[in-house]
């Protein structure tokens, strides 16, 4: 199940897959990283500055069915 969370104070988007908690952090642009887990799966991905990378709204609004086994192959 993937979450999104929105941080209007600091403007920092979330976007969570599944519980896993990351171990590792890969910077991917400026104020874009990817979170993994110790085997290189990804876990998260954080979008800092994200209103003017993205329509807030527009990600706010939607709901996606994600293939779970997407995640579970690694990216590193």
């Amino acid at each position: 199940m993937m979450k999104v969370y929105y941080d209007e104070e600091i403007d920092a988007l979330y976007l969570q897959f599944g519980e896993d908690k990351p171990d590792g952090v890969i910077e991917i642009d400026k104020g874009v990283n990817i979170d993994t887990i110790i085997d290189g799966k990804l876990t998260g991905v954080e979008i800092l500055k994200a209103s003017k990378k993205i329509d807030i709204d527009t990600i706010l609004s939607y709901s996606l069915e994600l293939d779970p086994d997407l995640f579970k192959k690694k990216i590193a």
